[in-house]
């Protein structure tokens, strides 16, 4: 899976930009606030969900634009993708794929996307909301239908709070059907969890030894039970309203990681160590990404380079241009891809992107 040419329109920091790009490596070099961070993400809103920021649709349109934008990608294997809105609808997203208007989830079948940005440095020490989003992007890019279950349980449990919290009886009709729907998509997605986390947790302790620290993964938290979730929704009404949330459901997972060698929780381990844990982690998912579909995953990593030492880079390097598939890098200088190899060089600044 490669991303051969990526067009920009009135995208972040871009009025314009048309990036050619080859296979494997495509590094990106510029100076702290050029735009390098943005392309990523560019490439990032190619596959379902919000992208590597996390952000609401209408932060990505330019200042000063026309009001709204477009990203769109020519592949390798001859598909066109592309996704943006419009001035007239700047929060509703429209993707395209070969021209023909499609959902949002039907990305998925064309582009599977793993990436690490600095603020995933956080990730074993805030909240379990980030590591269930950590979570649902590694799911997503081995089973493409778990968006769709996840858009439908949070519209379906957005509505249930909301029911919940009005005065007087609410519709217990309207509250069948709806933790009805819950328990359709909720069972869904953990199911799909715990078979990614079983497979990716098996995948790892296979692993021969290396400078990448090896994690051991499992589920916490909430979890299928005897009751049914439907049961457990309806019996749990009005304790849900009292709290004014949903308190029974896979949003209330959590996804739990060990440093596997200390035996020790990883946010427990040092900066370092948390920092090879997920490298090592989302390597071997790429790995099985390409097992179960076929095709690589395309790696998007800021400033990764950054934050190695020469040995863990080196070694980082090496194992990613032995597995193949496309990788995106950013840095602030060439000088730290040194021993890269091949790979497409491009230079960032203000706005503009150009061969090195």
């Amino acid at each position: 899976m490669t991303v051969a040419r990526l067009m920009l329109t009135d995208f972040r920091s871009y009025a314009t930009a048309t990036i050619t790009a080859g296979p494997g490596f495509v590094v990106l070099t510029g100076e702290n606030g050029a735009g390098k961070t943005n392309i990523l993400e560019a490439v990032s809103i190619l596959g379902p969900g919000r992208g590597l920021r996390g952000a609401a649709l209408a932060e990505m349109a330019r200042e000063g634009g026309a009001g709204g934008f477009a990203v769109a990608a020519e592949l390798a294997e001859g598909v066109r993708i592309g996704t943006g809105t419009s001035a007239a609808a700047p929060d509703r997203r429209q993707v395209r794929i070969n021209g023909a208007a499609t959902a949002t989830a039907a990305l998925g079948e064309w582009m599977s996307l793993l990436w690490l940005t600095p603020a995933m440095d956080r990730l074993f020490t805030e909240g379990a909301e980030g590591r269930r989003r950590f979570l649902d992007r590694l799911v997503l890019a081995v089973e493409p239908g778990h968006a769709h279950h996840a858009s439908r349980y949070e519209a379906a449990m957005r509505a249930r709070n909301r029911l919940l919290a009005q005065e007087g009886r609410p519709d217990a009709v309207w509250l069948d059907a709806l933790e009805t729907q819950l328990a359709e998509h909720g069972e869904a997605i953990a199911e799909a969890r715990a078979r990614t986390v079983a497979a990716l947790d098996a995948r790892i302790a296979c692993e021969p030894e290396g400078p990448f620290a090896r994690a051991a993964l499992a589920l916490d938290g909430w979890r299928p039970g005897a009751t049914p979730l439907a049961d457990e929704l309806r019996q749990g009404r009005a304790r849900d309203a009292a709290a004014g949330r949903t308190l029974a459901g896979p949003h209330r997972q959590d996804l739990a990681v060990t440093h596997a060698a200390k035996r020790q929780p990883a946010a427990r381990a040092s900066t370092g160590e948390q920092k090879a844990l997920l490298l090592g982690l989302v390597l071997a998912h790429a790995d099985l990404v390409a097992e179960r579909i076929g095709r690589r995953p395309v790696l998007l990593m800021d400033e990764i380079a950054a934050h190695l030492d020469p040995l863990r880079r080196a070694a980082l390097f090496g194992r990613l241009g032995a597995s193949g598939g496309q990788i995106w890098l950013t840095g602030t200088e060439p000088g730290l891809f040194e021993g890269i190899g091949e790979a497409t060089w491009l230079s960032v600044r203000a706005g503009v992107v150009e061969p090195l």
